[in-house]
């Protein structure tokens, strides 16, 4: 499974230290959402620390614009809380890899007819391990999702098992305030969790 760091309320003071700690541990994606102070910097330094060792991408993407000024940082990939055709379009559009939510296998087929890389099933706490399973069988052969939303080392197995690609970490992982050994403990623990 592939671990998504999101590190959402980073600042670019921080966002490196954070980042080296996070590679360090084995988890190589790492999301900042850009409701988070100076998104756009912190991403644009990861892309410059970061870009040979982990996969940088912009997360809480909601806008055909925010895509744009994305782009420009030099990241790769967009993702969103939401399906909106026109920002799947236009990331895709840019080469990048477009990744939205979706909650509904309406949502989901819709997000693929519209490019989508891939998908987030978000709230993944909330529409749990059986929804990810039903989509799977109906959902076109090859399609990769990620559960976000109430993620940790506790369940995260469990969507594995059931068929997710990877898992989006948010709030278990990273707050405002978290020190670099408490970040280190859990990433550790979540790596070791999908082992």
């Amino acid at each position: 499974m592939e671990l998504v760091a999101i590190l959402r309320g980073v600042t670019p003071d921080t966002v490196v230290e954070i980042a080296e700690c996070l590679v360090q541990s084995g988890i190589k994606t790492i999301e900042v959402p850009l409701n988070s102070p100076n998104a756009l910097e912190s991403i644009r330094l990861l892309q410059q620390e970061f870009a040979e060792r982990a996969v940088i991408g912009a997360g809480t993407v909601l806008t055909v614009a925010q895509v744009e000024a994305v782009a420009e940082t030099g990241a790769s990939m967009v993702l969103s809380p939401n399906r909106d055709v026109a920002v799947i379009e236009r990331t895709r559009a840019l080469g990048l890899t477009s990744i939205p939510g979706v909650s509904t296998a309406t949502e989901a087929f819709g997000a693929l007819q519209a490019g989508a890389s891939a998908l987030k099933l978000f709230p993944a706490d909330v529409l749990g391990v059986g929804t990810l399973k039903a989509w799977l069988s109906v959902l076109p052969a090859g399609t990769r999702i990620f559960a976000v939303g109430g993620i940790d080392a506790g369940n995260i197995g469990l969507f594995g098992a059931a068929g997710a690609v990877g898992a989006g970490i948010g709030g278990s992982l990273y707050k405002p305030g978290r020190s670099i050994a408490q970040i280190r403990e859990t990433a550790n623990e979540l790596v070791a969790a999908i082992a």
